[in-house]
Order: C-alpha cells, then sequence, then structure tokens
C-alpha cells in the first residue's frame, strides 16, 4: 500500500556533535521548508511539515514521472552560495500573481534525501539504506548528498547550516526522533546593545534588543537574546537603567510575530555582547541567540554586519 497524504515527517534530535560509527551516514542541513512529495502520474501534492499543501507555492517545482512519496527540502539558491531563506518566506502569499512572478525570478528547486513510497509499495519500514539506494535510482531527481565517514560532513560544519546524520539500519519513523541526529553550526558574534524589551515580571528584561552597524554608519536591529534566568532578569533591569535614553523602538513587523508586543525600550550604543547563534538571512539573525559575556574591551562601532555570514 502506498503512503498517504498527510503523513507526519521523521524527525531529528539536536546533538552538540557528530554520532560516529559505521550505522551512521551524513548529510547537509539546508536552510528551506520540508516538505513531502506525492507524485502520481499527473498528480502532485507538497506536503508540509504540519500537514498542509504547499503547491500553489511552487508552480515551478517538477519531479519525473511516475508513482512515489519523497521526504526532503523546498529550497531558493543564493547567488553567493547557500539557500535565500528570505526569498522562499515571501512565496507564503495569497496573491497568485505574486507567487507566478517570483518563481520566474527566483526560482525554487526540490532536494530529495528519502523515498517513502513507490509504485504503490510502501517503503518506511525498509532500512535507510535501502531507501536510499531505491531514491539514486529515480533519474532526473536532485538529491542531498550523502558520505558515511563524519570526517567528509565535517565542513559543512564549518560552511552550510549544519549536519543531519541518519542510521543506515533504521525504519522512517513519522513523528518521531529516533533515527536521526542534527548538528548545527554555532556561530558567534559581537552585537551592540540597542534596547531591551521589558519581561512580565515588574523590574525584569525579557529580553535584549541587539544591534551592528552598517556601512552607511546607521545601526540597524538584526536580532534578539532572551535566553536568561529570572535573577539574570532582574539584574540586567538595574544595569541597563543607566543607559535608557527615555526613547522607544519598535520591532519590524512580521507574519511570524503577529500579536506579539514589538516595542522595546532604547538604550544608548554603549555596550557590546557577544553571542552565539546558528544562522542568519536577509541581514538578520534569524532565531533567538544566547548571550556569552560582555565585551568591555570592544567599542560598539566595531560591531559591524560584515561579521553576518
Amino acid at each position: 500500500m502506498a503512503v498517504q497524504f498527510p503523513i507526519e515527517p521523521a524527525l531529528a534530535r539536536g546533538a552538540a556533535a557528530l554520532p560516529v560509527g559505521p550505522e551512521w551516514a551524513y548529510e547537509q542541513k539546508y536552510d528551506g521548508f520540508r516538505a513531502i512529495v506525492f507524485v502520481a502520474g499527473e498528480e502532485l501534492r507538497l506536503q508540509s511539515r504540519g500537514g498542509k499543501d504547499l503547491r500553489r507555492y511552487f508552480p515551478e517545482l517538477r519531479f519525473p514521472a511516475g508513482e512515489y512519496v519523497l521526504d526532503g527540502e523546498i529550497v531558493i539558491d543564493a547567488p553567493g552560495g547557500g539557500e535565500a531563506f528570505g526569498a522562499l518566506q515571501q512565496r507564503i502569499h495569497p496573491a497568485a500573481s505574486r507567487i507566478e512572478r517570483l518563481a520566474g525570478e527566483s526560482p525554487a528547486s526540490f532536494i530529495a534525501f528519502d523515498l517513502l513510497s513507490r509504485d504503490g509499495v510502501e517503503l518506511l519500514d525498509r532500512p535507510f539504506s535501502e531507501r536510499r539506494a531505491a531514491l539514486e535510482s529515480i533519474e532526473g531527481l536532485r538529491r542531498a548528498e550523502l558520505v558515511l565517514d563524519a570526517a567528509d560532513a565535517e565542513g559543512w560544519l564549518q560552511h552550510t547550516e549544519g549536519v543531519i546524520a541518519k542510521r543506515l539500519d533504521a525504519p522512517y519513523a513519522p513523528g518521531k526522533r529516533t533515527a536521526m541526529v542534527k548538528v548545527k553550526r554555532q556561530r558567534t558574534i559581537d552585537c551592540v546593545v540597542i534596547g531591551y524589551r521589558p519581561g512580565k515580571t515588574p523590574g525584569s528584561v525579557g529580553s535584549l534588543i541587539l544591534g551592528l552597524y552598517a556601512t552607511d554608519g546607521t545601526l540597524r536591529t538584526v536580532g534578539h537574546s532572551s535566553a536568561f534566568t529570572a535573577a539574570e532578569k532582574r539584574a540586567l533591569r538595574e544595569r541597563l537603567a543607566q543607559y535608557e535614553t527615555g526613547e522607544r523602538g519598535s520591532g519590524e513587523p512580521s507574519r511570524w510575530s503577529a500579536g506579539r508586543e514589538l516595542e522595546w525600550v532604547e538604550l544608548r550604543p554603549e555596550l557590546v555582547v557577544e553571542v552565539t547563534y546558528d544562522h542568519s538571512s536577509d541581514g538578520r539573525i534569524r532565531h533567538g541567540t544566547t548571550v556569552l559575556r560582555w565585551r568591555e574591551d570592544k567599542p560598539p562601532r566595531d560591531c559591524r554586519f560584515e561579521q553576518l555570514d
């Protein structure tokens, strides 16, 4: 019996280092939209991780003829290498005319990394090594590169989003984190603390607002850091009070932050922190950061956009 729409994708658990051993294989981690592809003759469905059909947002995607179900990632290749996640986000739009225009300007592609069903035969219980071999037999697909030695995957940890390690002997596990491990690339950056959002508890800080200087000398918001203990949040409020300007700043509107309070208390740009982050796109740090240390030794003006890579 073929795999039916929708199906939960198999998930990966996070780790600090790559697992090593003959039972493991490794793939690059891509910065795109996870998707399950259902191909049946002329019929095509693109299922998101949450079970929604993405087909209307990516009309340019084409797949070899046949009957099969793929697991993989929808990406838009960036001109300088890597993936343009910001361009991918712009596709989730109600206007078909806009989607069609963007599909022509920045076409998406699908990177396949697993085969769940073929010609009506479900492959979920087969080990990954067999599913991958079957995937290799479908001509015309863009496939994720697979390596069997952890040393060959180390370069991805330095120059891409990270690495996904997969057990060669494991069946496909929908919705579970039993067969895959993800190791994200971790980077550090020095940022100017340009403000803070008050915490839910009175007299506390909820998050720091981080900025970098652009080439024209303007200080621009790039992200935030909120991984603080309750005691640290109270101590931060006292520490930052002397730097308050009396003004308020506002976060940029986003479809992902609708309904959230974006106003923050502005600070004089005199404090610098070193933070860790795992990804940036379109001049913004995508996820929250973690503060490593305060940099009293670094001038704020030395915190520039060139640090983001």
